[in-house]
């Protein structure tokens, strides 16, 4: 295929590199000289393990060339890829001067193009940046996104150091669009490669990779407070988390890794708290930690906004234990919202087949004495009963099935789900917490 990459930095130069080693014809654009004279050489932009000496070798074999004519290498390639620099601003808002500016380039050499043509953003990007640029080629080239050209999102993960080995061995390609035939197209360029290709939503293409930056930066300052409280304990912070990193279960796992309500129970909030302690009172700073129960806070705190919004004041609970399949009401997040709202003024039943008055003991039932110590004039053994006249449903468990129910359910002027239960999503009044 014949392939023209906008932006000879980073990104730019190893997938050029990369895509004209496994066999495709490619040209470099750059508004630099410099870079394009480099690349016209058969040599690499940047200093980066094994590059050099796959540009040398596509050279020599007339596969990659530059210019320093957009219109050029539009006219003469099926597919241009965006690499172009998306520089942050001291606000944290990005520049797209860079990736607009290009778009207007592709849109103008379009006007002499009668073949349809695709453009795929690697360049990382805003959600949104997607639609507005072809919006931007719409314009300079008079022509229609779907009908004439489309653009594709297809975020890079490469790290300096190892980028080529991270492009030929990558842990996933993502590719967000709306045309499959293009799709189709650029999925092409990566079936070479070991790895799962997976299509999805545009926007969910434009927002992954910040989100696995941002997780990769939380994961290295949670192991630096981690390590900071272990030193201040005389304890080997590498060994802690050596082992922390040996279970696959729950740590090093998709586990937790959904969305939904604040945690709760017995164990996280009072580790959490110990830990912040610890560090604490030994001197040591931990802002990560520290925010990790404001946020919980904070979660409890969008759930009652949403319920508030409706301006019902009649909610029927689905779940109060802290999760579905236990009876333990230790600082469930559900009793936190029920206490809140009793507290405003709100009249609440509540349906949890878990929970029995009669058999809560210990720290369990003094817990829920302390916090809802009328919770037997609240809660009721028949969904129906609970159901009844109420306003407002409030979903706290997974294992609700809602099936027969969604008749009923339907008729209420809200569903605020706070675990995704998908069955309901169709509904009408159907809100969930954070999706």
């Amino acid at each position: 295929m014949k392939i023209s990459i906008f932006g000879l930095g980073y990104v730019g130069c190893v997938s050029l590199g990369c895509l004209a080693q496994n066999g495709h014809e490619v040209i470099g654009v750059d508004i630099h000289p410099l870079k394009v004279d480099l690349i016209n050489h058969g040599k690499p932009t940047i200093v980066e393990k094994d590059i050099d000496t796959i540009l040398k070798e596509q050279h020599t074999r007339g596969r990659v060339s530059a210019t320093l004519d957009a219109n050029k290498a539009v006219l003469a390639t099926d597919i241009s890829i965006i690499c172009v620099g998306t520089p942050s601003s001291s606000k944290g808002h990005l520049d797209l001067g860079y990736i607009f500016k290009t778009a207007e380039q592709i849109g103008e050499a379009l006007k002499e193009k009668a073949g349809f043509h695709t453009v795929v953003i690697r360049s990382t990007v805003l959600p949104g940046t997607n639609r507005k640029f072809g919006e931007v080629m719409e314009k300079s080239s008079e022509k229609k996104r779907g009908e004439d050209f489309t653009v594709v999102s297809n975020p890079e993960f490469l790290r300096e150091g190892t980028a080529v080995k991270d492009y030929y061995h990558p842990s996933v390609t993502v590719l967000g669009g709306d045309h499959q035939e293009a799709l189709a197209q650029v999925a092409t360029l990566y079936e070479v490669l070991d790895a799962p290709i997976e299509i999805t939503d545009i926007e969910v293409a434009e927002v992954i990779k910040y989100v696995n930056n941002s997780f990769h930066a939380l994961k290295i300052t949670f192991a630096n407070e981690v390590g900071n409280i272990s030193k201040s304990l005389g304890i080997d912070s590498h060994k802690v988390m050596e082992l922390f990193c040996k279970d696959t279960h729950l740590n090093i796992s998709p586990a937790y890794f959904k969305p939904g309500f604040a945690y709760g129970g017995s164990c996280l909030p009072k580790d959490l708290k110990g830990l912040v302690t610890l560090g604490h009172d030994n001197y040591v700073a931990t802002p990560v930690l520290n925010g990790v129960h404001e946020s919980n806070e904070y979660q409890k705190r969008q759930a009652f906004e949403l319920i508030a919004r409706t301006g019902k004041r009649k909610v029927c609970f689905v779940g109060l234990s802290f999760k579905e399949g236990t009876d333990d009401l230790r600082y469930s997040p559900s009793v936190d919202l029920a206490e809140r709202l009793i507290g405003k003024g709100y009249q609440i039943r509540i349906y949890d087949p878990n929970v029995h008055l009669s058999k809560l003991v210990g720290a369990n039932k003094s817990f829920i004495n302390e916090h809802l110590p009328h919770l037997s004039e609240l809660i009721v053994e028949d969904f129906n009963d609970a159901l009844g006249d109420s306003e407002v449903v409030l979903v706290n468990h997974r294992n609700f099935d809602a099936k027969p129910y969604k008749e009923a359910l339907a008729q209420k002027a809200a569903v605020v789900d706070l675990v995704r239960i998908r069955e309901l999503e169709d509904m009408a009044n159907y809100q969930g917490l954070c999706w």
